[in-house]
Protein backbone atom coordinates (compact mmCIF):
# COMPACT_ATOMS: atom_id res chain seq x y z
CA UNK A 1 0.00 0.00 0.00
CA UNK A 2 1.32 3.55 -1.18
CA UNK A 3 1.70 6.16 1.82
CA UNK A 4 -0.59 8.16 0.06
CA UNK A 5 -3.14 5.48 0.48
CA UNK A 6 -2.24 4.83 4.26
CA UNK A 7 -2.80 8.60 4.70
CA UNK A 8 -6.27 8.69 2.67
CA UNK A 9 -7.15 5.42 5.30
CA UNK A 10 -5.79 7.45 8.47
CA UNK A 11 -7.78 10.39 7.56
CA UNK A 12 -10.96 8.45 6.74
CA UNK A 13 -10.46 6.57 9.89
CA UNK A 14 -10.04 9.69 11.73
CA UNK A 15 -13.26 10.70 10.16
CA UNK A 16 -15.23 7.82 11.48
CA UNK A 17 -14.20 8.51 14.89
CA UNK A 18 -15.14 12.15 15.18
CA UNK A 19 -18.33 11.45 13.66
CA UNK A 20 -19.23 8.82 15.64
CA UNK A 21 -18.33 11.16 18.72
CA UNK A 22 -20.60 13.64 17.98
CA UNK A 23 -23.73 10.88 16.43
CA UNK A 24 -23.23 8.10 18.78
CA UNK A 25 -26.35 6.16 17.26
CA UNK A 26 -25.62 3.27 15.45
CA UNK A 27 -27.54 -0.22 14.48
CA UNK A 28 -25.84 -3.36 16.10
CA UNK A 29 -26.44 -7.01 15.10
CA UNK A 30 -24.54 -10.36 15.80
CA UNK A 31 -23.34 -11.77 12.93
CA UNK A 32 -25.56 -14.77 11.49
CA UNK A 33 -28.46 -14.55 14.61
CA UNK A 34 -31.90 -13.27 13.22
CA UNK A 35 -30.84 -13.34 9.77
CA UNK A 36 -28.89 -9.99 10.39
CA UNK A 37 -31.63 -8.24 12.52
CA UNK A 38 -29.78 -5.07 13.57
CA UNK A 39 -31.15 -2.76 16.41
CA UNK A 40 -30.56 0.93 17.17
CA UNK A 41 -28.13 1.07 20.34
CA UNK A 42 -26.37 4.41 21.72
CA UNK A 43 -22.41 4.11 21.00
CA UNK A 44 -19.79 5.56 23.89
CA UNK A 45 -16.48 5.85 23.99
CA UNK A 46 -13.87 6.23 26.54
CA UNK A 47 -12.32 10.05 26.50
CA UNK A 48 -9.18 8.68 25.71
CA UNK A 49 -10.64 6.61 22.49
CA UNK A 50 -12.40 9.51 21.28
CA UNK A 51 -9.52 10.88 18.83
CA UNK A 52 -8.42 7.42 17.85
CA UNK A 53 -10.40 4.98 18.58
CA UNK A 54 -10.77 1.97 20.72
CA UNK A 55 -13.39 -0.17 21.58
CA UNK A 56 -17.30 1.06 21.43
CA UNK A 57 -19.22 0.34 24.39
CA UNK A 58 -23.20 -0.02 25.20
CA UNK A 59 -25.31 -0.71 27.84
CA UNK A 60 -28.07 -2.69 27.46
CA UNK A 61 -30.49 -4.78 29.67
CA UNK A 62 -29.75 -8.48 30.12
CA UNK A 63 -33.56 -9.99 29.39
CA UNK A 64 -33.25 -8.29 25.63
CA UNK A 65 -33.12 -10.47 23.09
CA UNK A 66 -29.65 -9.05 21.49
CA UNK A 67 -28.31 -10.17 24.94
CA UNK A 68 -29.73 -13.70 25.45
CA UNK A 69 -28.22 -14.36 21.81
CA UNK A 70 -24.67 -12.65 22.61
CA UNK A 71 -23.61 -15.52 25.07
CA UNK A 72 -20.48 -14.28 26.32
CA UNK A 73 -18.87 -13.03 22.79
CA UNK A 74 -19.98 -12.85 19.61
CA UNK A 75 -18.93 -11.45 16.04
CA UNK A 76 -20.94 -8.41 15.33
CA UNK A 77 -21.31 -5.46 13.16
CA UNK A 78 -22.44 -1.93 13.53
CA UNK A 79 -23.71 0.07 10.67
CA UNK A 80 -23.57 3.80 11.32
CA UNK A 81 -24.74 7.29 9.35
CA UNK A 82 -23.78 10.33 11.13
CA UNK A 83 -26.30 12.58 11.29
CA UNK A 84 -25.98 14.92 7.91
CA UNK A 85 -25.16 11.61 5.74
CA UNK A 86 -21.79 12.93 5.01
CA UNK A 87 -20.38 9.60 6.13
CA UNK A 88 -21.65 5.75 6.39
CA UNK A 89 -19.71 2.74 8.19
CA UNK A 90 -19.95 -0.65 8.08
CA UNK A 91 -17.61 -1.86 11.25
CA UNK A 92 -17.10 -5.80 11.92
CA UNK A 93 -16.06 -6.77 14.90
CA UNK A 94 -16.23 -9.16 18.65
CA UNK A 95 -19.08 -7.83 21.01
CA UNK A 96 -18.44 -9.23 24.17
CA UNK A 97 -20.33 -8.81 27.88
CA UNK A 98 -18.67 -7.56 30.66
CA UNK A 99 -18.75 -6.89 34.58
CA UNK A 100 -16.50 -3.97 34.62
CA UNK A 101 -17.26 -2.00 37.44
CA UNK A 102 -14.90 0.88 36.70
CA UNK A 103 -15.52 0.90 32.53
CA UNK A 104 -19.72 1.54 33.99
CA UNK A 105 -18.45 4.14 36.46
CA UNK A 106 -16.75 6.07 33.57
CA UNK A 107 -19.59 5.54 30.83
CA UNK A 108 -22.64 6.32 33.60
CA UNK A 109 -24.56 9.10 32.73
CA UNK A 110 -28.06 10.72 33.10
CA UNK A 111 -29.80 9.16 29.81
CA UNK A 112 -28.11 5.63 30.84
CA UNK A 113 -29.90 6.07 34.32
CA UNK A 114 -32.90 6.72 32.62
CA UNK A 115 -33.14 3.36 31.20
CA UNK A 116 -32.49 1.62 34.40
CA UNK A 117 -34.86 2.01 37.44
CA UNK A 118 -31.52 0.21 40.00
CA UNK A 119 -28.86 2.47 39.03
CA UNK A 120 -25.69 1.28 38.49
CA UNK A 121 -26.31 -1.69 40.45
CA UNK A 122 -29.86 -2.89 38.41
CA UNK A 123 -29.46 -6.64 38.26
CA UNK A 124 -30.88 -6.35 34.54
CA UNK A 125 -27.67 -3.78 33.59
CA UNK A 126 -25.60 -5.26 30.94
CA UNK A 127 -22.36 -3.45 29.73
CA UNK A 128 -21.24 -4.51 26.57
CA UNK A 129 -17.49 -4.11 24.57
CA UNK A 130 -17.69 -3.76 21.04
CA UNK A 131 -13.91 -4.51 19.67
CA UNK A 132 -13.80 -3.30 16.03
CA UNK A 133 -11.61 -5.04 13.41
CA UNK A 134 -12.19 -3.72 10.11
CA UNK A 135 -14.65 -1.26 8.78
CA UNK A 136 -15.68 0.27 5.03
CA UNK A 137 -16.17 3.76 5.40
CA UNK A 138 -17.45 6.00 2.68
CA UNK A 139 -17.49 9.58 2.91
CA UNK A 140 -20.50 11.47 1.31
CA UNK A 141 -18.97 14.98 1.83
CA UNK A 142 -19.77 16.88 -1.47
CA UNK A 143 -22.92 15.02 -2.45
CA UNK A 144 -24.69 18.44 -3.52
CA UNK A 145 -22.01 19.07 -5.13
CA UNK A 146 -21.97 15.76 -6.97
CA UNK A 147 -25.46 16.72 -8.32
CA UNK A 148 -24.13 19.87 -10.06
CA UNK A 149 -21.15 18.46 -11.41
CA UNK A 150 -23.50 15.60 -13.12
CA UNK A 151 -25.98 18.24 -14.56
CA UNK A 152 -23.21 20.13 -16.27
CA UNK A 153 -21.86 16.93 -17.70
CA UNK A 154 -19.18 16.13 -15.81
CA UNK A 155 -18.44 12.16 -14.04
CA UNK A 156 -19.65 12.48 -10.19
CA UNK A 157 -17.85 9.36 -9.74
CA UNK A 158 -14.38 10.83 -9.58
CA UNK A 159 -14.97 12.73 -7.04
CA UNK A 160 -15.36 9.74 -4.72
CA UNK A 161 -12.51 7.83 -5.71
CA UNK A 162 -11.00 8.58 -2.49
CA UNK A 163 -13.67 9.05 -0.38
CA UNK A 164 -14.29 5.22 0.70
CA UNK A 165 -11.79 3.29 1.92
CA UNK A 166 -11.12 -0.19 4.34
CA UNK A 167 -9.97 0.68 7.40
CA UNK A 168 -7.94 -1.59 10.09
CA UNK A 169 -9.45 -0.27 13.29
CA UNK A 170 -7.51 -2.53 15.76
CA UNK A 171 -5.58 -0.91 18.26
CA UNK A 172 -2.13 -1.21 18.03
Amino acid sequence: MSNEARNDEAGIAAKFWKALKGDRVVMLGLVAVEEGHSQPMTAQLLEEHQETGGPIWFFTSKDTDLARALGESHRAQIHFSSKGHELFAAVHGTLSSLDDRATIERLWNPWVAAWFEGGKDDPRLLLLRFEPERAQVWLNENSVFAGIRLLLGRDPKQEYQRKVADVNLRQH
